[in-house]
């Protein structure tokens, strides 16, 4: 079971303080609206005492018209300072999750791709939304509301000694009782605020992936089973939520019992010495409503302390994301930190690269690959689904660093660059290219934000992408659905590659850049390749040997090695690996010819 520990209920308190600092005179403005308010609900005692005694009991009219006239005077005030508080608290509540939800975005975006690869996504999604909202209502409400009762509290019991020491006594008899169950049921509520807040983001990154794949969904007919495991899960939160919300539940009724059955003991003991004549009504009165004051008061804490500790629990688990280290970073010392040349030629070169993922440390991806790719050189690497090929691209954007051996850019090693640096010298269209929510046009320019609308439109044309933008309802303005909704493969792909076009850099990185188009648009975009690698040293992964038989070099990737090199004729010739799959895709007699083994 998770737990809320000691030493996470600090940190929570001290992110929560870290946040608030800024914002310290709304902060003073919302305690003294909060003393205003408090100070006059406890006034409204010695009113009623007046009231009843110079009101009621003297029967002056006069008296009458002054006491209640105090008392309007009393509420209006505790209208206004009511009102100052609720706007302050709730506007620091809003305020203080807007940057603790902004901050933790900006360093989730800092984070390498591998953290994403072993947490849910939507579980991470679910504590930047879920948690926060989580804490807004805590600081927004739930701190106010304690605080208020706290001081309540403490004023009321003042109260009460100053009106009548020998009733208060009494009341006072029911604190030890009203405390142990605090003590004892907050305990458990605190271990069960963890789990269930768990269990939550469990419940929204459900939906969020069968949501985000509903056609797979619905193709296979899958509704009926994932409403069944959708119907587990939920049932899994409530069950945890059941146990907290009982454990509260006790908590605020035996609290209340003690409370109002000291109450009752009051009044019967204070009736006793009104009929005697030691007090008198008005001062019974007062001190009725003291009593109230600080019953409530002390029930509402019992209730106000569930929520805090709801609120340590989602605490806690944004800042286990706040204090989550990227692996991928810049060097530690800034004088190990070395700067790229003003121009960059695009050679690479790769030594005896070793790699796995974090994930799969006994699979080896990579296996001792060394290679030298030479400036505007188009090298191209084919090779069976799973061979590496991919995996070479991570290792050149950095998002993973291998266990051996370096990767060297204009001869410095890319771990010796800030990361920043070094991608801007790649421009990179992946096999399923990444779309976002906005315009046609903010998605091309998404690599120079800066970029003007001629730009855009001149590497639209390249890619051959202007037709059907133009075409679409609002031109180059006209929003995308998430992920590109509503795009076909090959428009999706040739506006990643307009995107690349835009980025300028001089090495262009392409994984199956071509495989989502018909064969029209491949081989109009066949016709803007050479344009768009001008100048650059390009990457190009490939199953399609159609679209990379003339690069200068092609690289046979297999089992994280590679095991031939050469131009495409000199494969067909030399390896059985790629004769065999010329055969498959070209029919090539000479390579129909060929003995080739098994693979």
């Amino acid at each position: 079971m998770a737990k809320t520990t000691k030493t996470e209920r600090q940190l929570a308190l001290s992110m929560v303080v870290r946040f608030i600092a800024p914002y310290r005179k709304a902060v003073i403005g919302a305690l003294l609206a909060l003393i205003f308010t408090a100070g006059i609900t406890l006034s409204l005692g010695q009113g009623i005492r007046l009231l009843v005694d110079q009101g009621f009991v003297t029967g002056s009219p006069a008296l009458l018209n002054q006491s209640v006239m105090l008392y309007f005077v009393l509420v209006a005030g505790l209208a206004i300072g009511t009102f100052a508080r609720f706007y302050l608290v709730s506007w620091l509540g809003e305020r203080v999750v807007a940057d603790i939800r902004t901050q933790v975005f900006d360093h989730l975006i800092t984070l390498h791709p591998g953290f994403f690869e072993t947490n849910r996504g939507l579980e991470i999604q679910s504590r930047l939304t879920t948690d926060t909202t989580v804490l807004q209502s805590v600081i927004g409400s739930t701190v106010s509301v304690a605080l208020r009762n706290l001081v309540m509290l403490v004023g009321g019991i003042i109260l009460l000694f100053i009106t009548n020491p020998k009733l208060t006594g009494i009341v006072m008899l029911a604190v030890p009782l009203v405390v142990a169950p605090i003590l004892i049921f907050g305990r458990r509520v605190r271990k069960l605020s963890r789990l269930s807040q768990d269990r939550i983001a469990d419940v929204g990154s459900y939906v969020g992936e069968i949501l985000g794949q509903i056609k797979t969904v619905q193709a296979y007919n899958h509704q009926s089973e994932d409403a069944a495991r959708f119907a587990d899960v939920t049932d899994r939160a409530f069950s945890i939520a059941k146990i907290r919300v009982r454990q509260r539940a006790w908590m605020i009724a035996i609290v209340i019992l003690l409370i109002l059955g000291a109450v009752g003991a009051m009044l019967w003991v204070g009736g006793q010495d009104v009929i005697a004549g030691r007090i008198t009504g008005g001062e019974l009165a007062a001190f009725v409503f003291y009593a109230l004051i600080v019953g409530s008061s002390a029930g509402s804490l019992s209730e106000v302390i569930g929520e805090l500790q709801r609120a340590a629990g989602a605490a806690a688990r944004i800042i286990e994301l706040l204090q989550t280290e990227s692996e991928i970073t810049p060097p530690a010392q800034p004088e190990n930190m070395l700067t790229l040349p003003p121009t960059i030629t695009g050679k690479i070169e790769l030594e005896q690269l070793r790699f796995a993922y974090p994930g799969r440390p006994d699979v080896t991806v990579i296996d001792d690959i060394s290679l030298v790719i030479r400036p505007g050189e188009t090298l191209a690497l084919v090779g069976p689904s799973g061979a590496g090929k991919s995996t070479l691209f991570d290792l050149l954007l950095r998002f993973f660093d291998p266990q051996s051996g370096r990767i060297l850019l204009e001869g410095l090693d890319i771990r010796s660059l800030d990361p920043a640096d070094l991608r801007r010298c790649f421009a990179f269209v992946s096999q399923n290219p990444a779309l976002f929510f906005g315009t046609i046009a903010d998605n091309i320019r998404y690599g120079r934000p800066d970029a003007g609308m001629d730009a855009v439109k001149a590497a639209a044309r390249v890619a051959y992408a202007d037709d059907f933008i133009e075409a679409a309802p609002q031109g180059y303005d006209t929003r995308l659905g998430d992920a590109g909704l509503g795009l076909s493969g090959g428009q999706k792909q040739r506006i990643a590659i307009a995107r690349a076009l835009m980025t300028d850099a001089p090495v262009l990185l392409l994984d199956e850049a071509t495989s989502a188009l018909d064969a029209e648009s491949e081989h109009l975009i066949q016709q803007a390749l050479p344009k768009l690698m001008a100048g650059r040293t390009t990457l190009v992964i490939a199953h399609r040997l159609a679209t990379v038989k003339h690069a200068d070099r092609i690289a046979v990737v297999n089992q994280g090695r590679i095991q031939a090199i050469g131009t495409h004729q000199q494969l067909i010739e030399t390896d059985p690996l790629y004769a065999r799959l010329a055969a498959l895709q070209f029919q090539e007699p000479e390579a129909e010819n060929k003995d080739i083994p098994a693979q």
